[in-house]
């Protein structure tokens, strides 16, 4: 059967994101707009933070995958504050904890992100740039627990905090909240 270029073309855009829904150009702006201006106040409050507590490490890695979420898709669950915070700062403890436990990163690595997960599964707060955090903090050879609270869990909290501002301020909501 002979197919047409129409179909081909229907059929295999899937695979080059075609599932994608479509978004105009001025939701593409409002949300990279956020993420620059959500990021830059954050890498700014973060690193003030962090030369006031003498504390070197202000930034995490993942921040921007979290912004992506915050600021281009508000509504999913996995945007959310508890899913961001809990998630993130989860996440930064097994992977300091798999680093201390584990001598070797080839093991210590897959048992962070996959017990991170199984973390987030029981805390209901999934979020998928988490898991990243996991592996970051082995890779890093990061040690300290501290690292979870600053720079992980306040980062976060920041992040959330001006991404609610900026979507009530662009007419987004932003977090959901239960409806009745």
């Amino acid at each position: 059967m002979r197919h047409t270029f129409r179909y081909l073309k229907k059929h295999y855009s899937f695979y080059l994101g075609g599932d994608q829904p479509p978004v105009n150009w001025l939701e593409r702006f409002r949300s990279s707009f956020g993420a620059l201006i959500g990021l830059m106040l954050v890498f700014a409050l973060a690193q003030y933070i962090g030369e006031l507590s003498g504390v070197n490490e202000w930034l995490m890695a993942s921040l921007g995958a979290s912004a992506l979420l915050v600021f281009v898709l508000p509504g999913s669950p996995m945007a959310q504050p508890w899913a961001v915070i809990a998630g993130n700062t989860l996440s930064a403890l097994v992977g300091i904890s798999c680093f201390h436990l584990i001598g070797h990163p080839l093991l210590a690595l897959p048992m962070a992100a996959s017990v991170s997960i199984f973390g987030m599964f029981m805390l209901r707060c999934l979020h998928p740039p988490a898991a990243a955090v996991a592996l970051i903090v082995v890779l890093g050879g990061i040690g300290h627990y501290r690292y979870a609270f600053f720079p992980v869990m306040i980062d976060s909290i920041l992040l959330i905090l001006v991404g609610a501002a900026y979507a009530n301020l662009t007419g987004k909501r932003y977090p959901n909240r239960p409806r009745n």
